[in-house]
């Protein structure tokens, strides 16, 4: 069993203690995280002549080494060593010798796996970016061809006024471009190096803290060296920032599930992205919406965990900190997975426009604005209210829609109506009288979209 802390022990720690303390089976995936920070580290000590150009020499060529052959398999991370930590010196210890066991100097552990997470976490902020502006680019291009396709705006799940896909699909891009904007916000947050922190009280060597954290692209090292290894906000922060976008594939899946159903029928989900019944030969199931729906909780979990397990941890190390890596490391590859297949499901879905429009008109989504149409004739509004609710009953009892009926039988709720009112409820009028910024019409909806060009080109 490898180790770095041996020599103040008499007796070999016993088995099923190693096998729970050991950490190998999860963080061996921060193989490069840790190979990235001891090579910015030993060039580091080389500068401040701590280390002869030999040896950071020889420590960094062993590092790349190491990198190389893990990563085209020619050595394997196994479970002999503790953690990547003892994997990565052991190696190069065995590769270069003595000048190896230089690799460790003016650092801990402690500060060693803080970098090592900040580094994974920072890498798997863009990532996940990329995943967030590859869904908002076809958002765009769904919106870009349906400003025009009317359908039902909803509350409380009951049709209430008409609007567009455009506009719809707007909503979701809002959503997940303060998706982006978060992960934006938790970048600059976090990009701090604690590389240099110790234990937690620094170190007596001459360490250039400034240095080895511009080699590593952060803005700066952390300013307490207790806080840098007891550190893990940045992990609730990031997986706060998962759980929402969690919640915004939930409700957009939601939607699409109700929408995939044979009462609405107002999308069809391509082959690809469905499955089907054992038993019933009709059925086309939404089982990627309802999978990342399901897997929301998943990552709430992974956010409710790391909370509960720092929220009564004295300053400053303690080993119940690692238990921040595997609840992370599944909620990075559940999001990743859910937004890729969502992104693939949304651009090869198919709306049935005329199926949605037809909803929107036999829904009574206009009624507002008939009932608006009678206050510009002189009506007040509560009458007019009134007499739109009428008007509403007597279609139900005939399962038809307002703009179906004939001017006589309108006048006959209300003498009020003229021939005019047909065009003012139609539901592009309805659409395009919405003007201001935010609203379906296509004016504004034009000056949206152009606005949401400009933030995808600015990232």
């Amino acid at each position: 069993m490898a180790q770095l802390w041996g020599g103040r022990f008499t007796k070999e720690t016993d088995k099923l203690v190693y096998d729970f303390n050991a950490s190998i089976s999860f963080d061996k995936r921060l193989f490069k995280q840790d190979i990235e920070g001891s090579i910015a580290h030993v060039v580091m000590l080389e500068k401040q002549g701590i280390l002869t150009c030999e040896e950071k020499d020889a420590i960094v060529k062993g590092l790349t080494g190491i990198r190389t052959d893990v990563e085209n398999g020619t050595l394997e991370i196994t479970h002999e060593y503790e953690d990547i930590h003892s994997f990565v010196e052991a190696n190069l210890i065995d590769r270069i010798g003595d000048a190896g066991k230089k690799l460790h100097t003016g650092r801990s552990r402690n500060d060693q796996v803080a970098l090592d997470m900040k580094l994974y976490v920072r890498s798997e902020v863009i990532e996940i970016t990329d995943c967030l502006k590859q869904l908002l680019s076809t958002l765009l291009t769904i919106m870009e061809a349906n400003t025009d396709t009317y359908m039902p705006g909803f509350t409380h799940l009951q049709k209430a006024q008409p609007t567009t896909l455009a506009h719809h699909m707007g909503a979701y891009f809002e959503m997940f471009k303060r998706d982006v904007l978060r992960m934006q916000d938790i970048y600059k947050r976090m990009n701090f190096s604690p590389l240099g922190s110790g234990a937690f009280a620094g170190t007596t060597y001459p360490l250039d803290r400034s240095y080895s954290s511009s080699l590593m692209g952060f803005e700066g090292p952390t300013l307490n060296s207790m806080d840098s290894v007891a550190d893990r906000d940045y992990v609730i922060e990031f997986l706060s920032a998962l759980s929402t976008i969690m919640m915004h594939l939930s409700r957009f899946s939601e939607e699409i599930i109700i929408w995939n159903s044979n009462e609405y029928r107002f999308v069809e989900i391509d082959d690809a992205f469905s499955t089907g019944s054992s038993i019933m030969p009709q059925k086309k199931n939404p089982d990627i919406a309802e999978l990342v729906r399901g897997k929301t909780g998943r990552v709430y979990g992974a956010l409710m965990s790391i909370l509960t397990t720092m929220k009564g941890i004295p300053l400053a190390y303690n080993k119940d900190m690692q238990e921040d890596k595997e609840v992370t490391f599944d909620a990075i590859d559940t999001v990743k997975n859910c937004l890729m297949l969502f992104e693939g499901m949304v651009s090869t879905m198919k709306f049935n426009n005329a199926v949605m429009e037809k909803s929107a008109m036999m829904g009574f989504t206009n009624a507002t604005d008939a009932a608006d149409y009678l206050v510009n004739k002189g009506v007040p509004f509560r009458d007019a209210h009134g007499i739109i609710g009428r008007l509403v009953l007597y279609c139900i009892d005939r399962n038809t829609s307002i703009d179906a009926l004939s001017i006589e039988e309108l006048k006959e709720i209300s003498p009020v109506f003229e021939a005019d009112v047909y065009d003012a409820i139609s539901l592009k009028t309805c659409v395009e009288k919405r003007l201001t910024i935010g609203a379906p019409g296509p004016a504004v909806m034009a000056e949206v979209i152009q606005k949401n060009k400009a933030f995808l080109e600015s990232l």
